[in-house]
């Protein structure tokens, strides 16, 4: 039976932007779920688009009215997935592919078991992450040592994903990515670790 919710799971620089653009662009059916966020919006995002982005009171109210299948504090700012839109999608029989962190992939399976694949990106190492997230230069270098010690945290959780990609050639690992995505929609998930 195929799952409805495809889930996106990966250390911050490890390629999981990347995959996610790749499997919307791929796959019309797929539908990008919106997290909501305090973090300020970026340039080149769009509102309603990349995020919801919400002030810290307003999340904080959206929290109290348990809107949110989960949410949590990264980096001083709030992310979370709105529970009305992934109950819509699922109603409505849609693909719904969502990019948030491990502990709201495993939230999204446990408030949907049965709807859920979850899909970890990860880097070869934690040096290749450090490279690729210096290489982005939006950090500074403290934040850059604090997504280096979440990522390790992060990793350690992999083995409760139903699919691992370890992105060592980007190119093959979207042809992956895209393959199980493809194996889902057809009905037929399996569980695998994939060093590409």
């Amino acid at each position: 039976m195929s799952k409805r919710l495809i889930v996106l799971s990966a250390p911050s620089g490890a390629g999981k932007t990347t995959v996610a653009r790749h499997l919307l662009t791929t796959f019309p059916v797929l539908r990008f779920s919106v997290s909501a966020t305090t973090r300020p919006c970026r340039q080149g995002e769009t509102p309603g688009v990349d995020y919801y982005f919400l002030s810290r009171e307003e999340f904080k109210q959206r929290i109290a009215q348990d809107d949110l299948i989960e949410y949590e504090e990264i980096f001083g700012n709030y992310y979370g997935t709105l529970k009305s839109v992934v109950k819509e999608s699922i109603v409505r029989g849609e693909f719904v592919l969502f990019d948030v962190d491990v502990k709201g992939a495993l939230s999204l399976r446990k408030a949907f078991p049965a709807d859920t694949l979850l899909m970890y990106i990860a880097p070869p190492d934690l040096e290749t992450l450090e490279q690729r997230l210096r290489h982005r230069q939006t950090e500074s270098d403290e934040q850059i040592q604090l997504r280096l010690a979440r990522a390790e945290m992060e990793l350690a959780h992999q083995q409760a994903f139903d699919v691992v990609l370890v992105n060592r050639d980007l190119p093959a690992t979207l042809q992956e990515a895209q393959n199980i995505i493809e194996r889902n929609i057809a009905g037929a998930g399996e569980q695998q670790e994939l060093e590409l």
